[in-house]
């Protein structure tokens, strides 16, 4: 639920506020993209369509039930599934030079 703002000033501190809360969450979010490069067994396995398309269709009911505008949600997901991947390949590169 949105904080009722007076002023500009107020807007941006809890602006400020939720992508404090979002940088944590991503965090979070990245250390179990790591341990899916870490845990997979090929390369090929990195990207899967059907897992990203079930991620999104949930990610759009869940917006919808908090209010939040699927044209904002769903590239928003797509693009970080997108640099998640990415981040994915180079932690899994890693793990297969190092063996």
């Amino acid at each position: 639920m949105a904080v009722h703002c007076e002023t500009m000033s107020d807007v941006r501190r809890e602006i400020d506020r939720l992508d404090r809360e979002l940088v944590k969450l991503l965090a979070e979010r990245q250390g179990y993209i790591e341990q899916a490069g870490r845990i997979k067994g090929q390369r090929s396995a990195v990207r899967d369509q059907a897992r990203i398309e079930d991620v999104v269709q949930k990610v759009l009911a869940e917006a919808e039930k908090a209010g939040l505008s699927g044209a904002i949600a769903e590239p928003l997901w797509r693009l970080l599934i997108e640099k998640s991947i990415e981040h994915e390949y180079e932690v899994f590169d890693k793990k297969a030079a190092a063996e």
